[in-house]
């Protein structure tokens, strides 16, 4: 009886998944529901709907589509499934928050690279990251304005009235500007990075058009298109506006659209880092793997396990006739022994250690 009972749930669970095509689809399908619900109750029943916003809502279901589809054939590799799988059982750590800060507010990560990128990075990603929060709120009529007699503002959250603002005041003077303020953080950062990318000879060699500068030029595409709306609206009376606006709008689209496929789409999936960061943290604090060569500890023991197993998954096998496998290996052992297979020598029984073995940057 009791198994019969604990069978149905099972049973019922895999009915629901043949209800669609695909993880995909499914993924689609609640998001795009979630959002149209909290529309639903946002602009209470449709009735504060900004209809010159449209585009903008097509734009961002076509990236969510894109999102999805990029993050499911990625997180179906059997590496990228260990690493949600573990990482989401790691959530719990004490140090999630101070690691999620790091890897997500600071970008504590790029320090060893210098200030002039932290500072690049911290412009670009809370630029663009500002600019979200306000703009998707705007778009599906999460957050919106109502006037009200006597040069007043009332601000709407999710259906309710959150505050009364003076029309000439400072913090309608900051809800006016938001999107210029981060229009400018994303284009002084974006002029830092192609000041970079232009006289630094390592970056020179290494970048290419469509990948590295395209997404560049579009996000200042976009910040200078806003600007000028700004501009239009304050110091020509409002001339040009819509010819500008439809630009600003479609550069917008656009980029929305490339977001998933480019360089860009580290950023709806940089949180993953922080499942990665406790993953190596949790599993180092337990047990460290040896290196079989120089006995040197250089990965947890999980982790050279889950190595070893990833790859046993996809059929590749690197056993060596010495009696270990080569992910038992530290990095400069594997390559002194991967040498030694070549040249009959065997390097990697040689004590001497690379010279940037311990590099960091």
């Amino acid at each position: 009886m009791a198994e019969s009972v604990l069978r149905k749930p099972a049973k019922s669970i895999r009915s629901f998944n043949h209800a669609f095509a695909s993880k995909f689809a499914k993924s689609m399908f609640f998001t795009i529901s979630g959002l149209v619900i909290l529309s639903f109750i946002a602009t209470r029943m449709f009735t504060h709907v900004d209809l010159n916003l449209y585009g903008y809502m097509v734009g961002t279901f076509v990236f969510i589509g894109g999102f999805f589809y990029r993050f499911i054939a990625w997180g179906e590799r059997p590496p990228t499934k260990i690493i949600i799988k573990k990482g989401i059982k790691l959530l719990g750590r004490k140090s999630t928050p101070k690691t999620s800060v790091e890897h997500l507010g600071t970008y504590q990560f790029i320090w060893n690279r210098g200030i002039y990128r932290l500072t690049q990075h911290l412009l670009l990603g809370w630029g663009v990251i500002l600019s979200c929060f306000v703009t998707f709120p705007l778009v599906f009529g999460w957050m919106y304005f109502t006037m009200e007699e006597g040069g007043a503002y009332t601000v709407v959250g999710m259906g309710i009235n959150l505050m009364t603002v003076n029309a000439d005041g400072i913090l309608a003077f900051f809800f006016y500007n938001a999107l210029n303020f981060t229009a400018i953080m994303v284009i002084a950062g974006v002029c830092m990075a192609l000041y970079r990318r232009l006289k630094n000879m390592q970056a020179r060699a290494e970048q290419n058009f469509m990948y590295d500068f395209l997404p560049l030029y579009l996000l200042l595409f976009i910040s200078v298109t806003g600007l000028l709306l700004t501009f239009m609206n304050v110091f020509l009376h409002g001339q040009g506006h819509y010819v500008m606006s439809l630009i600003h709008q479609y550069s917008v689209i656009i980029t929305l659209i490339y977001l998933p496929f480019g360089k860009l789409a580290h950023i709806p999936f940089r949180p993953l880092s922080v499942f990665a960061r406790n993953y190596r943290e949790h599993y180092a604090e337990q047990s460290m793997k040896e290196c079989k060569v120089c006995g040197e500890p250089f990965v947890s023991t999980e982790q050279s396990k889950d190595v070893i197993h990833v790859l046993n998954t996809n059929d590749i096998t690197f056993n060596m006739e010495d009696g270990f496998h080569l992910a038992e290996l530290c990095l400069p052992c594997r390559r002194k022994y991967r040498i030694a297979r070549f040249s009959g020598f065997a390097t990697h029984e040689v004590k001497t250690k690379e010279a940037n073995q311990n590099a960091k940057g």
